[in-house]
């Protein structure tokens, strides 16, 4: 607005084209940006910021304080999703370059950001990640909450949990959906996908089936011979909801989208963290 435009959540790397694309679209390049948001660091969210930032070196990058040191140096958080899609990673993000640390405005929750005419307020809303934070748009009456409400493909209704590791907490995640609702949004914007006109019944329809897939998890491990046949069978359970609600091309989609399996090794090792402080 006035001039001043920005960006929340780039993608990934391997989607850059597209962006460029868009942007073209608009009668914008990258050169017209004036600030990258990210709600949080992973890859799927983030991975772009660096290429563009290389591309017009005047941008700001808004980003909370746990993320910031795997932006300006992002080989940790490399070597992680390395070892989540050892044979996908270059496919599925493209590359990662580092921000300079110049370029980062560090964020801890509570800011009152002016971005030409609109007022946002950054608020810090963990659980699915430690370096999460939302952006509402005092502005629109609006927030960007990256992955904190879940995966929606646009145009419809269902919605599910991405949980990868490591930071899954669904106690912190709580407290980050009431710090959302009382700010009374009227409409949450999803990195994946699109947007929702009812964010209260979002987000309940969202809790809900979150705690339901920590509980079958939970069910799970219980029962299951090894890790491997505990994914497999999540997987199998939490496909066949998902296949309930969606014909199977969508079903596909969702599925790949959240990452059936990393949701799983996410709920899991909060699973196991859990029981362990509590012993």
């Amino acid at each position: 607005s006035d001039g001043h435009r920005a960006i929340v959540d780039p993608g990934p790397g391997s989607t850059l084209d597209t962006l460029h694309q868009q942007l073209r679209a608009r009668g914008l390049g990258v050169g017209d940006l004036d600030a990258m948001l990210l709600t949080h660091i992973h890859l799927d969210h983030a991975g772009a910021t660096g290429a563009l930032v290389r591309e017009n070196p005047r941008l700001a990058v808004y980003v909370h304080k746990n993320g910031a040191p795997h932006v300006i140096d992002p080989s940790k958080l490399l070597a992680s999703a390395q070892r989540l899609w050892p044979n996908e990673l270059q496919r599925l993000f493209g590359e990662a370059l580092p921000v300079p640390a110049e370029n980062l405005r560090i964020l801890e929750g509570g800011e009152d950001l002016k971005l030409g005419s609109r007022k946002v307020e950054v608020v810090y809303t963990p659980g699915h990640a430690s370096h999460h934070v939302s952006y509402f748009d005092k502005t629109e009456g609006v927030a960007f909450v990256g992955d904190t409400a879940g995966v929606r493909i646009e145009g419809n209704s269902f919605v599910m949990p991405a949980t990868p590791p490591p930071d899954i907490d669904l106690g912190i995640w709580d407290t980050s959906f009431a710090a959302i609702l009382e700010r009374k949004p009227t409409r949450l914007f999803l990195t994946h996908f699109g947007y929702s006109d009812n964010p209260s019944e979002h987000i309940l329809l969202f809790r809900e089936r979150l705690h339901r897939w920590a509980a079958l998890t939970a069910e799970i491990l219980r029962r299951a011979a090894s890790d491997s046949a505990a994914m497999d069978s999540f997987m199998s359970a939490t496909y066949a909801e998902i296949s309930e609600h969606l014909p199977a091309g969508e079903a596909e989609h969702y599925a790949f989208s959240a990452g059936l399996n990393l949701s799983f090794l996410g709920l899991a090792r909060y699973l196991r963290k859990s029981a362990t402080a509590a012993s």
